[in-house]
């Protein structure tokens, strides 16, 4: 199995590359929690999609400590690639999103994979059931997985941050629309659309970017991103992301997703003002026994 990290993103409410922002004394980043999870879960293997220009810096750091632990791939996003013979506008800088970047490591991703974000904690529970459900699964099935987070534990006190919200029955996802500028408002969450606010439940279980799949969501991957250069590829900032692309493939019928529920808390670093409490939980999680002082030693 294949754990596939997103990490072509600069993380501009940041302020920096913060997939490789030290959070430990031995130097280690948050992406490094993941893959010490995901290799206790029973992945063996690793792709980065990174920007061709930041490689060195990726490989002399994250993958030359984990390259003993499990194999290690890169793959780069690049703004002309998987574009149909469109161009991308003068003066696009910013990728084209998240579905872009898993079809630019297609020829990496032949068997069972994962896909996370390079800059979230997700907490070790949610390895271990994507794991479990991608094990042994037929290559040919177009049945996925998806964590489910309650949305409460994945807010941040310094700002707002965007998530999956998901519909589901019986354990399967029905509908998934991002939604951006999520804040906790006393007892429930808020996002805001069409010059107005709506509150949801805490509990409501929302995507964190974390998904299991097999080779046939390529084909999903590839219409959706076809239609959606023809429609936006003149624009600046617009994105496709993986949400919104799978919830399509539902919608069609062309996928049925598991939605695996987990208590897991996340927790990262969409503001430079949510590091020190980050470095903090990470500290207490050592102090417990859950992770080694020193992950690669």
């Amino acid at each position: 199995m294949t754990l596939f990290i997103l990490a072509a993103g600069m993380g501009s409410r940041y302020g920096g590359l913060k997939q490789i922002d030290k959070f430990t004394e031995h130097g280690e980043f948050i992406i490094d929690f993941s893959i010490y999870d995901a290799i206790q879960a029973g992945f063996d293997r690793v792709v980065f999609i990174i920007k061709e220009e930041n490689y060195k810096i990726f490989k002399d750091t994250v993958g030359k400590r984990i390259e003993g632990a499990v194999n290690v791939d890169y793959a780069f996003q690049d703004l002309r690639m998987c574009m149909n013979g469109h161009i991308p506008p003068e003066g696009r800088v910013k990728p084209w999103g998240t579905t872009h970047a898993v079809l630019c490591a297609k020829e990496f991703l032949n068997d069972t994979f994962a896909v996370i974000n390079s800059d979230d904690f997700y907490g070790r529970d949610p390895f271990f059931k994507v794991a479990s459900f991608l094990k042994d699964k037929d290559l040919t099935s177009r049945e996925y997985c998806m964590v489910g987070y309650r949305v409460g534990n994945t807010l941040t006190d310094n700002g707002s941050v965007s998530r999956g919200v998901c519909e589901t029955t019986d354990g399967k996802l029905e509908s998934i629309v991002e939604r951006t500028k999520i804040v906790k408002e006393g007892d429930c969450a808020r996002y805001y659309e069409e010059d107005s606010y709506v509150d949801f439940p805490l509990d409501t279980p929302v995507s964190m970017n974390f998904w299991g799949f097999t080779p046939t969501v390529f084909e999903g991957l590839e219409e959706d991103f076809k239609d959606f250069i023809t429609e936006k590829g003149s624009e600046l900032k617009s994105e496709a992301l993986l949400p919104n692309t799978v919830g399509r493939m539902i919608r069609e019928n062309k996928c049925s997703v598991s939605v695996l529920g987990t208590d897991a808390k996340w927790f990262g670093v969409t503001y430079a003002e949510d590091k020190p409490g980050t470095i903090a939980k990470i500290r207490e999680l050592v102090a417990s026994g859950v992770y080694p002082d020193g992950l690669w030693k």
